[in-house]
C-alpha cells in the first residue's frame, strides 16, 4: 500500500452532483516552502487521517499535492453584506471534497488562503498568518464551549508574504465543516438559476443535513423550520458566551447551524449590548445585543429564496414563510432564557426568572461589568470586594432575590453550583490574550503562547488552577478586530 492510500483519505465529491452553476474547478496554487506550523491531531483522528503521516506531508495543506481522490472546487454564492445583496462566492477557498469518517460522518475539507479562484474579483486568493491561527484558536475555543462551529485542521505557512496595509506571513487554514453550504448559496440559486437548480440544491441539502424530512409531505416548508430551530440554537449560544460574530451576512449563515467565517469576532469583556468589535461596522448593525435581530432577518431572506418551492404559486407560500420565520423570535429568546437560568442554577421555572435575569444584566452594564468574570464569580461564590458592581446596594438586592429563588427549588444549592460549573465558562479566548499569542507567532516565530493558550481553552469549563491567569480583563478598553483579508 503506498504513503498516499496510508493517510486515511476517504474523500467524495458529491457537491458536484449538484449542477455546474453552483462550482467551478479550482486547483490550489502551489507554494514554495509549505511549513506545518499547527496541526489537530484530534480532529484527524475523527476524520480517520493518519496524523503520523500527515503530519510530515505540508504540502497537503498548501494546496501542493491534492489528497487521494480530491476534485477541488470553489463554490458560488451570494448574500446580503451589511444589508446589501451581492453576488459571491469562494474567492480564496477551495473544496478538496467531503471526508467520509469512520463513524460514517461527513464533512468538508477547505483550504482557506489557497491562492485566486474564478470568485476572487480582483483579489490575490491568498490569506495572511495571523487571520488563519485566529480562526484556528477561535473556533477550537468555540468547540470547547459547546458552541455548534466549523473546526480547524492545520495552518501552514508558505514563505510568501501577503500585501495588506503592510507585509504579511501568508498562510493556508485546512478548514472542516459540516457543509459550507450558505444561505447565499439559495440565495444565489434563487436570483441566477432556475426552479430545478433550486430544487436541486434543497433537495441534495435535506439529504445531506435533514434526511428526517425527505418525505414530508412539504419538505421545503419543514426544511426552512429545521434552520430556523438550528439558527436560534445557535444565536442563543453566541449571546449566553458572550461571543459577538461581528459579520452576520447571509454568506455567513450556515444550513447546517454551525458557526463559520471567523473574521472580526471577539468575546465581550465588558457586558455592553452596544458592543461592535468589527472596524468595518459603523452603524452596529451586527453589535451584540442586535444579533438574535439579525438571526431573525438572515432567516427571512432564506425563506425568501424558499418560496417557489413551497407552494406551486409563490404568493400562496408567504404566509406560511412568515408564520415560520416568526417562530424564530420565540425560540431564540426561549433558548437563551432556558440557558440563561442555566447559568444562574435556576432549575426551578418561574415567572419572574426573566425580569430577574435582565436585572442582573442591566447591573452588569451600569456598572461595566465583565461579563464572563460576573459569572465566574458568582459560580463560585467569590464577590471580589473590589468589584463596583459587587459593592453597589442594587446588586446585594438583586442578589439576596436570586439567594431566595435557589433556596426555594428542590434540588440543592450544592446542585445548582454544580449546575452553574458546566454552563459559566471559567475563561474565554480574550482578545488581548489572541492578539498576544498571534503577534508572538506572527512577528517572531514563536508559537508556545498560541499553543499555551490553545491548550487551557480545551475544557473552559474545567475551573483549573492553570486557566486562573487567562481569567484576567484586558489592561485596556476598546477593543477592535479586523478582518485581516
Amino acid at each position: 500500500m503506498t504513503d498516499k492510500h496510508q493517510q486515511g483519505w476517504q474523500l467524495e465529491n458529491t457537491y458536484q452532483h449538484l449542477p455546474e452553476l453552483f462550482y467551478s474547478p479550482s486547483e490550489p496554487a502551489e507554494v514554495e516552502h509549505p511549513e506545518l506550523v499547527v496541526f489537530n491531531e484530534k480532529i484527524a483522528a475523527e476524520l480517520g487521517l493518519d496524523s503520523t503521516i500527515l503530519k510530515e506531508k505540508p504540502e497537503i495543506f498548501a494546496g501542493n499535492h491534492l489528497p487521494d481522490g480530491s476534485k477541488p472546487i470553489a463554490q458560488a454564492y451570494a448574500g446580503h453584506q451589511f444589508g446589501y445583496f451581492t453576488m459571491l462566492g469562494d474567492g480564496r477557498a477551495v473544496l478538496l471534497g467531503e471526508q467520509l469518517t469512520p463513524a460514517g460522518e461527513r464533512y468538508d475539507i477547505q483550504l482557506k488562503g489557497s491562492g485566486r479562484t474564478p470568485y476572487s474579483r480582483g483579489g490575490d486568493g491568498r490569506a495572511a498568518l495571523g487571520p488563519m491561527l485566529r480562526e484556528y484558536l477561535i473556533s477550537e475555543a468555540m468547540h470547547g464551549l459547546r458552541i455548534p462551529t466549523s473546526r480547524s485542521l492545520a495552518v501552514t505557512t508558505t514563505a510568501e508574504e501577503i500585501l495588506r496595509e503592510e507585509a504579511l506571513p501568508g498562510a493556508v487554514l485546512t478548514r472542516v465543516a459540516k457543509s459550507h453550504i450558505r444561505v447565499g448559496t439559495f440565495q444565489y440559486a434563487r436570483q441566477q438559476g432556475s426552479k430545478a437548480d433550486l430544487q436541486a440544491l434543497a433537495d441534495y441539502t435535506i439529504n445531506r443535513h435533514y434526511p428526517e424530512i425527505a418525505e414530508d409531505e412539504n419538505r421545503y416548508l419543514s426544511f426552512l423550520y429545521k434552520v430556523i430551530e438550528k439558527q436560534a440554537a445557535l444565536i442563543a449560544d453566541w449571546q449566553m458566551k458572550g461571543f459577538i460574530h461581528g459579520v452576520m451576512n447571509t454568506d455567513n449563515v450556515t444550513i447546517s447551524g454551525q458557526t463559520i467565517d471567523y473574521g472580526p469576532c471577539a468575546f465581550m469583556d465588558r457586558y455592553d449590548p452596544k458592543t461592535v468589535f468589527s472596524s468595518i461596522d459603523e452603524e452596529g448593525r451586527y453589535a451584540y445585543g442586535n444579533q438574535p435581530g439579525i438571526g431573525a432577518w438572515n432567516m427571512a431572506r432564506f425563506a425568501e429564496s424558499l418560496l417557489i418551492l413551497m407552494e406551486d404559486e409563490e404568493e400562496a407560500a408567504i404566509p406560511k414563510a412568515k408564520e415560520a420565520v416568526e417562530t424564530y423570535v420565540k425560540l431564540v429568546e426561549g433558548y437563551w432564557l432556558d440557558g440563561m437560568r442555566l447559568k444562574l442554577g435556576m432549575m426551578d421555572k418561574g415567572e419572574n426568572d426573566k425580569k430577574l435575569i435582565q436585572h442582573l444584566l442591566n447591573l452588569m452594564q451600569q456598572y461595566q461589568a465583565d461579563f464572563t468574570n460576573t459569572f465566574r464569580s458568582l459560580t463560585l461564590e467569590q464577590l471580589e470586594a473590589d468589584s463596583k458592581l459587587f459593592q453597589s446596594d442594587a446588586f446585594k438586592k438583586w442578589y439576596q432575590e436570586w439567594q431566595d429563588k435557589l433556596n426555594n427549588q428542590s434540588p440543592s444549592k450544592e446542585t445548582a453550583h454544580q449546575l452553574m460549573k458546566q454552563h459559566n465558562p471559567s475563561i474565554i479566548p480574550r482578545n488581548y490574550l489572541v492578539e498576544e499569542a498571534l503577534t508572538a507567532a506572527s512577528r517572531e516565530q514563536n508559537y508556545q503562547p498560541f499553543h499555551d493558550l490553545l491548550t487551557a481553552l480545551e475544557d473552559p469549563y474545567a475551573y483549573t488552577k492553570e486557566q486562573e491567569k487567562y481569567t484576567a480583563t484586558p489592561p485596556n478598553q476598546p477593543y477592535q478586530t479586523f478582518c485581516g483579508t
